[in-house]
């Protein structure tokens, strides 16, 4: 999609040089997914908010957590998409992918529940994820304990952890229309269409 046709984002996102005490966060997360997000850059009117942004960001994706990223990943995709946030499903999605996902796996995600290529204890969190993304929440005591069978206390705090933290960004990106970036509309619009994803959807 030609940048020139997205309609515009109901607060623009800032240059990064608005906020030069910022280049620390931004720098973190271009080194973290290849570029400045769109979400930080209208968030950057609240220096603070990225502050809190960037620690928190940083301990959920913790590459000494006990909870596999690549899991991680899907669990913060299948949360944004049952949140309806097509934003952060493609930046979930392509984050999977430069992870390392597998793309069968990657494009299955939705298929967990019977995939052969997911473990009863991804399905399990995955569960957790999908009736979490709801509004209102979903979760049941069984989910729960279903998931507590398979993970510790300490995975089960990181899992819930990604699942909220997109609840965050869900609603951020989702109310002010945050204009996706190039790489991962392009990621979009070539591995998720198939799924029904729309930047349209998202962008109008």
């Amino acid at each position: 999609m030609d940048q020139r046709s997205r309609p515009a984002p109901r607060l623009a996102p800032l240059p990064p040089e608005h906020s030069p005490d910022l280049k620390e966060q931004f720098e973190s997360a271009r080194k973290r997914m290849g570029f400045i997000p769109n979400s930080m850059l209208i968030m950057q009117r609240n220096p603070k908010m990225v502050r809190g942004y960037t620690q928190m960001s940083a301990a959920i994706w913790d590459p000494e957590g006990k909870v596999d990223m690549k899991l991680k990943r899907l669990i913060s995709h299948v949360a944004s998409r049952s949140a309806g946030c097509s934003y952060c499903m493609a930046h979930t999605a392509e984050g999977a992918h430069k992870l390392g996902v597998d793309d069968k796996k990657l494009a299955a995600v939705w298929d967990y529940k019977t995939s052969p290529l997911f473990s009863a204890a991804e399905r399990a969190a995955l569960d957790v994820a999908v009736a979490a993304g709801c509004v209102p929440n979903a979760v049941t005591d069984e989910m729960f304990m279903e998931m507590r069978k398979h993970w510790s206390d300490d995975q089960v705090v990181e899992i819930v952890g990604v699942i909220a933290m997109f609840g965050f960004l869900n609603r951020w990106n989702d109310t002010f229309a945050t204009p996706l970036e190039d790489e991962p509309l392009v990621f979009g619009e070539t591995h998720l269409a198939s799924q029904g994803w729309s930047a349209d959807k998202h962008l109008r």
